[in-house]
């Protein structure tokens, strides 16, 4: 399985359309990134794609009206998320209303509880 990795400006880009809120947490994932809301991840980055996890309702509209791509390995793409149109890599403006309705979508969902670490007795 092919990992692409994101250039610099690849992770700023992805940085920028972040809604600017305390609960927003960015961690690296497999030399890519992602966007965390209550453990929850609500937008991530694959190489130069934005991938983001909207309601079915949102999710239809996006696919629907724009050259949306699929997010993740080519071989098995990420279920539930949304790659972003390429077209949209220049064009903030386009990404950000996108990636801030995945945001409150996933904000609404049950925070994911940390899993539990085996004791070492």
């Amino acid at each position: 399985m092919q990992m692409p990795k994101p250039s610099d400006a690849d992770k700023e880009r992805f940085r920028s359309v972040l809604p600017d809120h305390p609960d927003v947490v960015v961690k690296p994932m497999f030399g890519n990134l992602g966007a965390f809301v209550n453990g929850n991840m609500f937008a991530g980055l694959f190489g130069p794609t934005i991938g983001i996890r909207l309601s079915d309702a949102d999710k239809a509209e996006l696919e629907a009206d724009h050259e949306t791509q699929p997010f993740g390995p080519e071989e098995r793409p990420m279920g539930g998320y949304t790659g972003l149109p390429e077209a949209w890599n220049d064009d903030a403006e386009k990404a950000e209303p996108w990636v801030a309705k995945a945001f409150d979508y996933v904000a609404g969902l049950p925070a994911k509880k940390p899993k539990a670490r085996p004791s070492k007795d």
